[in-house]
């Protein structure tokens, strides 16, 4: 019989590819930075709030907060790296105030997490103290990272328009919080499962908008490309005209 703590492990190594596929998905960007040797209007914010993120939950996992999280460290530790390549191209490739503020927001991050790390040792003697105040801190970051999906989610009610909304990420969004949550309800943790399971939620949503908005966003790009009369034509006619929708 298979037990509990298999299960959890399995679930793990897969919310941890998952999470991987979810880290990668910049990279584009990255590739047309250093194809431009520009930034051009990109912004490094989401990045460092992202290493932001992962840093803290690489504390979460430490055995000295909470005990038995090697699959938490393990993608999170990976989440860094990846992280901090983006920064540093980001930093290579900017000027002036933006790599100014680039360099602020990176030292903040260690500032923070070093802080947070020696408060937590030197004023928390057992795990279950460490755990808690270090949970909170990650569930709080996870929120605000939440704002973004929030804001693409408003765009696309607004604008009637999935465009700007990749499907990918929104499935990938989804089988990683559902990946996750089940991971924190095998052996209960709070502070893995809140996030997670607001990620899981947010991507619902996102793909029952998806869903709903889909059709409108290839009338707005036929529109776009002057093929209006054209898909009608095709429509009454029983062909299908419409170009296919790259997202």
């Amino acid at each position: 019989m298979v037990s509990a703590d298999n299960i959890r492990t399995g679930v793990g190594i897969v919310g941890n590819i998952i999470s991987f596929g979810l880290f990668l998905s910049p990279a584009p960007t990255f590739k047309r930075i250093l194809k431009n040797k520009s930034v051009e209007q990109f912004s490094v914010i989401p990045y460092v709030a992202t290493l932001l993120n992962c840093m803290l939950w690489v504390l979460y996992g430490m055995p000295f907060v909470k005990p038995n999280s090697t699959l938490v460290v393990s993608i999170n530790g990976v989440g860094v790296v990846i992280e901090l390549i983006y920064v540093i191209i980001f930093l290579l490739y900017s000027g002036g105030a933006r790599r100014n503020k680039a360099i602020l927001l990176l030292v903040a991050d260690f500032a923070f997490v070093a802080a947070v790390a020696s408060l937590v040792l030197s004023l928390y003697k057992t795990h279950e103290r460490r755990t808690l105040i270090v949970g909170i801190l990650c569930i709080i970051f996870c929120i605000i990272m939440y704002i973004s999906p929030l804001c693409v989610m408003r765009k696309v009610i607004r604008t009637k328009s999935v465009e700007f909304m990749p499907i990918y990420l929104s499935l990938l969004s989804f089988f990683n919080g559902l990946c996750w949550t089940i991971y924190a309800l095998i052996h209960f943790d709070v502070n893995i499962m809140i996030p997670n399971g607001l990620g899981f939620i947010f991507a619902v949503a996102q793909l029952i908008l998806y869903a709903i908005y889909y059709k409108s966003t290839k009338r707005q790009l036929m529109e776009r490309n002057g093929q209006v009369g054209l898909s009608t034509s095709g429509l009454s006619s029983g062909r299908n005209t419409s170009p296919t929708l790259s997202i």
